[in-house]
Protein backbone atom coordinates (compact mmCIF):
# COMPACT_ATOMS: atom_id res chain seq x y z
CA UNK A 1 0.00 0.00 0.00
CA UNK A 2 1.33 3.43 -0.97
CA UNK A 3 -1.38 5.77 0.34
CA UNK A 4 -4.13 5.48 2.94
CA UNK A 5 -6.72 5.41 0.16
CA UNK A 6 -5.37 1.98 -0.81
CA UNK A 7 -7.14 0.64 2.27
CA UNK A 8 -10.35 1.33 0.34
CA UNK A 9 -9.63 -0.82 -2.72
CA UNK A 10 -12.83 -2.35 -4.07
CA UNK A 11 -11.43 -5.88 -3.92
CA UNK A 12 -11.02 -5.51 -0.14
CA UNK A 13 -14.78 -5.29 0.41
CA UNK A 14 -16.05 -8.34 2.27
CA UNK A 15 -18.46 -9.43 4.99
CA UNK A 16 -15.66 -9.60 7.57
CA UNK A 17 -15.96 -7.11 10.42
CA UNK A 18 -13.75 -4.06 9.85
CA UNK A 19 -14.87 -1.75 12.64
CA UNK A 20 -16.62 -1.90 16.00
CA UNK A 21 -17.79 1.49 17.25
CA UNK A 22 -17.95 2.52 20.94
CA UNK A 23 -21.66 1.69 21.04
CA UNK A 24 -20.83 -1.92 20.06
CA UNK A 25 -22.13 -1.77 16.49
CA UNK A 26 -20.15 -3.66 13.87
CA UNK A 27 -19.43 -2.59 10.29
CA UNK A 28 -18.17 -4.92 7.60
CA UNK A 29 -15.38 -4.11 5.20
CA UNK A 30 -18.01 -3.70 2.52
CA UNK A 31 -19.96 -1.19 4.61
CA UNK A 32 -16.91 0.74 5.76
CA UNK A 33 -15.27 1.02 2.34
CA UNK A 34 -18.50 1.91 0.53
CA UNK A 35 -19.35 4.60 3.06
CA UNK A 36 -15.77 5.94 2.99
CA UNK A 37 -16.29 6.50 -0.77
CA UNK A 38 -19.46 8.39 0.06
CA UNK A 39 -17.66 10.45 2.72
CA UNK A 40 -14.99 11.37 0.17
CA UNK A 41 -17.65 12.56 -2.25
CA UNK A 42 -19.40 14.62 0.45
CA UNK A 43 -16.09 16.36 1.12
CA UNK A 44 -15.63 16.98 -2.61
CA UNK A 45 -19.12 18.46 -2.75
CA UNK A 46 -18.12 20.78 0.11
CA UNK A 47 -15.03 21.88 -1.79
CA UNK A 48 -12.27 19.69 -0.36
CA UNK A 49 -9.59 18.73 -2.85
CA UNK A 50 -6.07 17.33 -2.77
CA UNK A 51 -4.01 19.60 -0.55
CA UNK A 52 -6.92 21.36 1.17
CA UNK A 53 -7.30 20.52 4.85
CA UNK A 54 -10.32 18.96 6.55
CA UNK A 55 -10.70 19.29 10.33
CA UNK A 56 -12.42 16.35 12.05
CA UNK A 57 -13.62 15.79 15.61
CA UNK A 58 -11.00 13.46 17.22
CA UNK A 59 -13.39 11.32 19.31
CA UNK A 60 -13.31 7.73 18.00
CA UNK A 61 -16.48 6.72 16.21
CA UNK A 62 -18.02 5.74 12.89
CA UNK A 63 -18.32 9.21 11.40
CA UNK A 64 -14.92 10.43 12.52
CA UNK A 65 -13.33 7.29 11.06
CA UNK A 66 -15.25 7.77 7.83
CA UNK A 67 -14.18 11.41 7.87
CA UNK A 68 -10.52 10.41 8.07
CA UNK A 69 -10.78 7.73 5.38
CA UNK A 70 -12.92 9.87 3.08
CA UNK A 71 -10.62 12.88 3.31
CA UNK A 72 -7.58 10.67 2.71
CA UNK A 73 -9.36 9.27 -0.34
CA UNK A 74 -9.55 12.69 -1.99
CA UNK A 75 -6.05 13.66 -0.87
CA UNK A 76 -7.15 16.16 1.79
CA UNK A 77 -5.06 15.91 4.97
CA UNK A 78 -7.00 15.73 8.24
CA UNK A 79 -6.51 17.93 11.27
CA UNK A 80 -8.07 16.25 14.31
CA UNK A 81 -8.77 19.60 15.94
CA UNK A 82 -11.90 21.45 14.80
CA UNK A 83 -11.07 24.59 16.83
CA UNK A 84 -7.68 24.86 15.13
CA UNK A 85 -9.36 24.13 11.81
CA UNK A 86 -11.69 27.08 12.31
CA UNK A 87 -8.80 29.35 13.32
CA UNK A 88 -6.66 28.33 10.33
CA UNK A 89 -9.42 28.43 7.73
CA UNK A 90 -9.56 24.73 6.87
CA UNK A 91 -11.82 23.95 3.93
CA UNK A 92 -14.29 21.75 5.85
CA UNK A 93 -14.82 21.20 9.57
CA UNK A 94 -16.71 18.10 10.77
CA UNK A 95 -18.07 18.16 14.34
CA UNK A 96 -20.61 16.45 16.55
CA UNK A 97 -23.98 18.19 16.26
CA UNK A 98 -23.77 18.96 20.00
CA UNK A 99 -20.84 21.28 19.19
CA UNK A 100 -22.49 23.02 16.23
CA UNK A 101 -23.76 26.02 18.18
CA UNK A 102 -20.28 26.76 19.53
CA UNK A 103 -18.58 26.37 16.15
CA UNK A 104 -18.50 29.50 14.00
CA UNK A 105 -16.70 28.93 10.69
CA UNK A 106 -15.17 31.85 8.84
CA UNK A 107 -16.12 32.55 5.21
CA UNK A 108 -14.62 29.87 3.00
CA UNK A 109 -14.92 27.11 5.60
CA UNK A 110 -17.80 24.65 5.31
CA UNK A 111 -19.27 23.20 8.51
CA UNK A 112 -20.75 19.71 8.66
CA UNK A 113 -22.30 18.06 11.72
CA UNK A 114 -23.00 14.42 12.53
CA UNK A 115 -25.18 12.89 15.21
CA UNK A 116 -28.47 14.40 14.11
CA UNK A 117 -29.95 17.31 12.13
CA UNK A 118 -28.07 20.59 12.66
CA UNK A 119 -29.88 23.70 13.88
CA UNK A 120 -28.52 26.11 11.28
CA UNK A 121 -29.59 25.68 7.66
CA UNK A 122 -26.11 26.52 6.37
CA UNK A 123 -24.58 23.60 8.30
CA UNK A 124 -24.39 20.39 6.27
CA UNK A 125 -26.25 17.44 7.79
CA UNK A 126 -23.47 14.88 7.48
CA UNK A 127 -25.52 11.70 7.70
CA UNK A 128 -28.19 12.95 5.31
CA UNK A 129 -25.57 13.75 2.67
CA UNK A 130 -23.56 10.62 3.39
CA UNK A 131 -26.37 8.11 3.00
CA UNK A 132 -27.63 9.75 -0.20
CA UNK A 133 -24.21 10.22 -1.81
CA UNK A 134 -22.89 8.29 -4.81
CA UNK A 135 -20.56 5.49 -3.62
CA UNK A 136 -18.28 5.87 -6.64
CA UNK A 137 -14.53 5.90 -6.08
CA UNK A 138 -13.33 9.51 -5.80
CA UNK A 139 -10.46 10.65 -8.04
CA UNK A 140 -7.22 11.63 -6.32
CA UNK A 141 -3.68 12.43 -7.36
CA UNK A 142 -2.28 12.11 -3.83
CA UNK A 143 1.16 10.52 -3.44
CA UNK A 144 2.97 8.67 -0.61
CA UNK A 145 4.90 11.74 0.52
CA UNK A 146 1.86 14.02 0.67
CA UNK A 147 0.47 14.77 4.14
CA UNK A 148 -2.43 12.70 5.43
CA UNK A 149 -2.55 14.15 8.96
CA UNK A 150 -1.90 17.77 9.90
CA UNK A 151 0.14 18.19 13.06
CA UNK A 152 -0.69 19.88 16.32
CA UNK A 153 1.36 22.50 18.13
CA UNK A 154 2.74 20.27 20.88
CA UNK A 155 6.40 19.65 21.57
CA UNK A 156 6.75 15.85 21.34
CA UNK A 157 8.39 15.09 18.01
CA UNK A 158 6.30 12.10 17.01
CA UNK A 159 3.06 13.98 17.64
CA UNK A 160 3.81 17.23 15.86
CA UNK A 161 4.20 18.33 12.30
CA UNK A 162 2.49 16.86 9.28
CA UNK A 163 2.45 13.08 8.82
CA UNK A 164 2.69 11.67 5.31
CA UNK A 165 0.78 8.72 3.89
CA UNK A 166 4.08 6.82 3.73
CA UNK A 167 4.96 7.52 7.37
CA UNK A 168 1.53 6.54 8.70
CA UNK A 169 1.44 3.33 6.65
CA UNK A 170 5.00 2.41 7.67
CA UNK A 171 4.09 2.88 11.34
CA UNK A 172 1.00 0.71 10.84
CA UNK A 173 3.04 -1.94 9.02
CA UNK A 174 5.46 -2.11 11.95
CA UNK A 175 2.54 -2.99 14.23
CA UNK A 176 1.21 -5.58 11.77
CA UNK A 177 4.63 -7.23 11.56
CA UNK A 178 5.40 -7.05 15.29
CA UNK A 179 2.06 -8.59 16.28
CA UNK A 180 1.50 -10.78 13.23
CA UNK A 181 -1.91 -9.22 12.70
CA UNK A 182 -4.34 -10.90 10.37
CA UNK A 183 -8.02 -11.73 9.85
CA UNK A 184 -9.66 -12.75 13.10
CA UNK A 185 -7.59 -10.42 15.27
CA UNK A 186 -9.37 -7.62 17.08
CA UNK A 187 -7.31 -4.51 17.78
CA UNK A 188 -8.79 -2.45 20.58
CA UNK A 189 -8.05 1.28 20.73
CA UNK A 190 -8.87 3.36 23.77
CA UNK A 191 -8.00 6.95 23.01
CA UNK A 192 -8.85 9.54 20.41
CA UNK A 193 -7.67 9.81 16.81
CA UNK A 194 -5.60 12.97 17.26
CA UNK A 195 -2.48 11.00 18.23
CA UNK A 196 -1.03 9.61 14.95
CA UNK A 197 0.56 6.73 16.87
CA UNK A 198 -2.88 5.61 18.06
CA UNK A 199 -4.35 6.19 14.61
CA UNK A 200 -1.64 4.04 13.03
CA UNK A 201 -1.79 1.22 15.58
CA UNK A 202 -5.50 1.17 16.38
CA UNK A 203 -7.13 1.94 13.02
CA UNK A 204 -4.77 1.78 10.04
CA UNK A 205 -2.87 -1.35 11.12
CA UNK A 206 -5.92 -3.59 11.61
CA UNK A 207 -7.56 -2.33 8.41
CA UNK A 208 -4.35 -2.96 6.45
CA UNK A 209 -4.16 -6.50 7.85
CA UNK A 210 -7.80 -7.43 7.29
CA UNK A 211 -8.36 -7.50 11.05
CA UNK A 212 -10.95 -5.62 13.13
CA UNK A 213 -10.48 -2.18 14.67
CA UNK A 214 -12.41 -1.90 17.93
CA UNK A 215 -12.96 1.70 19.01
CA UNK A 216 -13.41 1.53 22.76
CA UNK A 217 -13.83 5.25 23.46
CA UNK A 218 -11.61 8.08 24.60
CA UNK A 219 -9.10 7.98 27.43
CA UNK A 220 -9.31 10.42 30.35
CA UNK A 221 -7.68 13.75 29.53
CA UNK A 222 -3.92 13.74 29.93
CA UNK A 223 -3.48 9.97 29.62
CA UNK A 224 -1.83 8.03 26.82
CA UNK A 225 -3.95 6.03 24.36
CA UNK A 226 -3.77 2.26 24.74
CA UNK A 227 -3.93 -0.42 22.05
CA UNK A 228 -4.32 -4.15 22.65
CA UNK A 229 -4.71 -7.17 20.38
CA UNK A 230 -7.14 -10.01 21.06
CA UNK A 231 -6.49 -13.04 18.89
CA UNK A 232 -9.53 -14.85 20.30
CA UNK A 233 -7.79 -16.63 23.16
CA UNK A 234 -9.03 -14.26 25.83
CA UNK A 235 -5.55 -12.92 26.57
CA UNK A 236 -5.25 -9.38 25.13
CA UNK A 237 -1.68 -8.36 24.29
CA UNK A 238 -0.60 -4.75 24.69
CA UNK A 239 0.78 -2.97 21.64
CA UNK A 240 3.64 -0.52 21.89
CA UNK A 241 2.62 2.65 20.10
CA UNK A 242 4.84 3.05 17.04
CA UNK A 243 6.96 6.05 16.21
CA UNK A 244 5.38 8.03 13.39
CA UNK A 245 7.69 10.13 11.24
CA UNK A 246 6.88 13.28 9.35
CA UNK A 247 6.71 13.88 5.60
Amino acid sequence: MDVVGDLLARDRRSRATALVTPDGRERTYRDLITNAYKAANVFRYLGARAGSTVAVEPAPGLHTTLGFLGAAGVGAPVRFDPAAGIERGDRVVLVDVADEAATEPAPGTGLAAFGGPPERPETTHWEQELWSENPGTPPSAVGPDDPVVRGSDGSESNRTGDVSHRALLEAAASVVDARGLGPGDRVRLRGDLADPRALAAGVVAPLAAGATSVLAGAQPAGTEPTVTVDGGNGDPRPVTLPSVGGP
